[in-house]
């Protein structure tokens, strides 16, 4: 039986089981009832690549075993699984412990994802390069040196979009490529405000949904769940900010336009305002055009991730219609194929 990942468990698995094995951590376990009172566990399971829910019945043998199972145990879980709209579900599942080198293999990530996100770094950091204003050069350069280890293995959110380890530099690279795309269309955009702007929007999920060095279940701290990740990201970029401040690190632009002061506090503003709604968490709804561009570009970003993972997991209902996956609002209708000019037959 050949070792699969969760992505491409998502992708695979339908209607019809599909027997496969995946290596998997175990993040998370909750003792739940059902309506008449049954005992069930509610299991969480993750790999580089994204997480699953499990539920495990009292009646079968699995319950016992899990039950004891110490939170990100690392093992091979084997079973008969078939997807729904409401997600994953296993039968016949078994387990094994994973040992020397299997689990130093896992710990690496799937190659594939690992791959893409020292790309998308590595985009970061030349977009980064290319700003012009040197306060905010230096600030996100000072963000590398403190907090770059970090912020590689943070997730975007804890579900819906970019929910694994180092999704949140998967995120911010695309988000960078929108906001230098559309800086270049709208000149009344400040390019510089837009990219830093894009690095530090979520950068309180350092706290929020961050990643131990080894291991893909994510850290729950008390700040994250208190404070949220708004806030630690103005007291974040706050305290980078005033520690180059006080290292005189921007005194060579006292007389420079726009005045330090100012460009402070518009990066804060839209790291405030990135949800674009009070309901949303913001504090306060976006007052420029870079915090209107950044919360468009911020939701678009989120919004295309879920599609694409809803349309790898979802079940045709019917021809080109697909069951709604949460958390998107409708059921999903096949895309449009990109124009193919025919070619001209021959007659003979």
């Amino acid at each position: 039986m050949s070792d699969i990942s969760i992505s491409s468990l998502k992708e695979q698995a339908g209607d019809v089981p599909l027997i496969a094995s995946i290596k998997v951590q175990l993040q998370s376990r909750a003792i739940k009832t059902t309506k008449d009172g049954k005992p069930f566990l509610d299991l969480v399971f993750v790999d580089s690549t994204g997480s699953i829910h499990l539920k495990v019945w009292s009646n079968t043998p699995l319950y016992t075993e899990t039950e004891k199972l110490d939170i990100n145990t690392i093992i091979r879980l084997e079973g008969e699984w078939t997807q729904n709209q409401y997600g994953i579900n296993g039968s016949g599942m078994s387990w094994s412990s994973l040992q020397g080198e299997e689990i130093a293999i896992f710990l690496a990530g799937d190659p594939k994802t690992r791959d893409k996100q020292q790309s998308d770094y590595a985009e970061i950091l030349g977009f980064c390069e290319s700003m012009t204003d040197p306060r905010l050069k230096r600030l996100v350069g000072y963000f590398f040196e403190k907090m770059g280890d970090r912020f590689r293995r943070t997730a975007a959110a804890r579900k819906n979009h970019h929910a694994r380890r180092g999704g949140l530099v998967e995120h911010v690279a695309q988000m960078m490529r929108s906001a230098s795309a559309i800086s270049a269309i709208y000149p009344e955009l400040n390019r510089d405000l837009m990219i830093s702007g894009v690095l530090f929007h979520d950068c309180g999920k350092l706290w929020e949904n961050s990643y131990p060095e080894e291991g893909f279940a994510q850290i729950h701290s008390k700040y994250g769940e208190m404070l949220g990740h708004i806030p630690m990201g103005i007291e974040l970029v706050n305290k980078l900010w005033h520690d180059l401040l006080d290292a005189s690190e921007f005194d060579a632009f006292s007389e420079s336009k726009p005045a330090t002061e100012e460009v402070r506090i518009h990066l804060l503003h839209l790291i405030g305002s990135h949800h674009g709604q009070m309901e949303f968490g913001s504090p306060v709804l976006p007052k420029t055009p870079e915090a209107h561009a950044l919360h468009y570009i911020d939701n678009l970003d989120a919004k295309m991730e879920m599609l694409r993972d809803a349309y790898a997991q979802s079940a045709e209902v019917a021809p080109g219609i697909y069951e709604r996956v949460f958390p998107l609002a409708t059921n999903l209708i096949k895309p449009l194929a990109s124009f193919e000019m025919e070619s001209p037959s021959r007659e003979s």
